[in-house]
């Protein structure tokens, strides 16, 4: 039986420039951990860019991909430049080209200075929260792709409608 979250997330620290690797199936499970990450990023004053190297990675879900686009958003609100994706899978890019990654990330398929992303990095630690919370951070990533552009507004707002109606319902549930 194969593990469902057979995908990692590694990071780095290099004056200021935060690497984030991801490797396997990068998918829901690992949201939690991922978001907390970046909100430990954006309170650190010298941050001054980040790279998402994608170049392990096999699967990502829209949910991380949606995680991921807070920090575009982060760097601009503080006059830094467009952070890099490294994506040498072709699948990966079509994915992040089809949602309209190219509009706020440097979208790579080669880098030269390729020690950096494979310098010594730490597995993020896992971080666990209840299913309504999981949930509210499914939500909230898919909003953040429906405001990358009209076609992502489309393709999500069915899905985050539903979870949203979910999530009511179950909150509204009898108390145990």
């Amino acid at each position: 039986m194969v593990s469902m979250q057979s995908g990692r997330i590694l990071y780095g620290i290099y004056e200021g420039t935060y690497v984030l690797k991801l490797i396997g199936e990068v998918r829901v499970p690992m949201c939690t951990s991922l978001d907390g990450f970046l909100e430990r990023m954006f309170h650190d004053q010298k941050l001054s860019s980040v790279l998402i190297d994608l170049s392990a990675t096999t699967l990502v879900d829209s949910t991380t991909l949606g995680l991921l686009a807070k920090i575009p958003v982060y760097l601009r609100q503080q006059a830094q430049g467009k952070p890099v994706i490294l994506s040498t899978n072709p699948d990966v890019t079509r994915i992040l080209r089809s949602m309209g990654f190219e509009q706020f990330f440097i979208l790579l398929q080669q880098w030269e200075d390729a020690h950096l992303a494979a310098g010594s990095l730490a597995e993020l630690p896992k971080e666990e929260q209840g299913q309504y919370d999981v949930t509210q951070k499914v939500i909230d990533a898919h909003r953040r792709l429906m405001a990358m552009n009209e076609t992502n507004h489309q393709a999500f707002s069915d899905l985050v409608q539903s979870l949203e109606t979910a999530q009511r319902l179950q909150g509204e549930g009898p108390c145990t």
